[in-house]
């Protein structure tokens, strides 16, 4: 993949952080996103270990922002050949629980967001001959769990969104596809113990009843985003790759 451009959003920890590693190891262009200006560090990081990266402060729920992030690719890189839209919030809560602001908010971070981006950014991918998207959904957005109502909404409409995009795309040249990842030894992990108010060693050793008896990391899941990214997965469009150490077996 040297030589190519990738968006990669909620790059300021997690997967976000791991997934740029990744496509700068491989000698891609990264413009990493984050509201947290502290996700600038990365991009230095990148920097210096001979990469190329540039870091862009946005609020990826306005469509003002989602422009300025497309047009720093344009102009910084030329184009966009990868979107990963990987930002995303959490809220363990049932209906019951939720506020509409809660509700609003995890529905334009996790669905919004990847509307108004991908709006943005597709004309840069068809300019330069196609691209790839891939969206960060759930096991939750294909087998809901407890007091995650709003949260599993959000990422169920990922995985549709996904399908939807992917059909729409196609001819285009730019394939569409979504990781749906299990529990991931990532910060959000610890807003989820502290929302459902569990002590964290008891969360993860809940996180981890699965048949690999283990939760994820963050580099298992920027290796299949890559995989989604590159070549190797050119006939592949539409999809929802599930990684989560068999969680959804039962």
């Amino acid at each position: 993949m040297t030589g190519k451009v990738a968006v990669v959003t909620g790059a300021a920890s997690g997967i976000g952080w791991a997934t740029a590693e990744a496509f700068a190891n491989e000698g891609v262009s990264v413009v990493a996103v984050d509201i947290d200006p502290s996700g600038a560090s990365l991009a230095d990081r990148i920097s210096t270990e001979g990469g190329s990266a540039c870091f862009v402060v946005a609020d990826l729920t306005r469509q003002n922002d989602c422009a300025s992030v497309a047009e720093t690719a344009r102009q910084v890189y030329g184009g966009v050949d990868v979107l990963v839209n990987n930002a995303g919030v959490v809220h363990r809560a049932t209906i019951l629980e939720t506020s509409e602001a809660d509700w609003d908010r995890v529905m334009e971070v996790n669905v919004k967001a990847i509307y108004l981006l991908s709006r943005e950014v597709i004309p840069l991918m068809v300019e330069r001959g196609g691209g790839s998207i891939i969206n960060m959904a759930s096991g939750w957005g294909l087998a809901a769990g407890p007091r995650a109502a709003a949260y599993c909404a959000s990422k169920g409409a990922v995985v549709q969104l996904t399908k939807g995009m992917a059909i729409d795309h196609a001819p285009d040249g730019v394939r569409v596809n979504c990781v749906c990842p299990g529990d991931v030894d990532t910060p959000m992990l610890e807003v989820e113990a502290k929302e459902l108010d569990v002590p964290r060693a008891r969360f993860l050793a809940e996180a981890a009843a699965r048949p690999m008896e283990r939760v994820g990391y963050a580099s298992e899941i920027a290796t299949s985003i890559l995989y989604l990214a590159g070549s190797e997965s050119a006939f592949v469009t539409g999809t929802s790759l599930v990684i989560d150490g068999g969680g959804l077996l039962g």
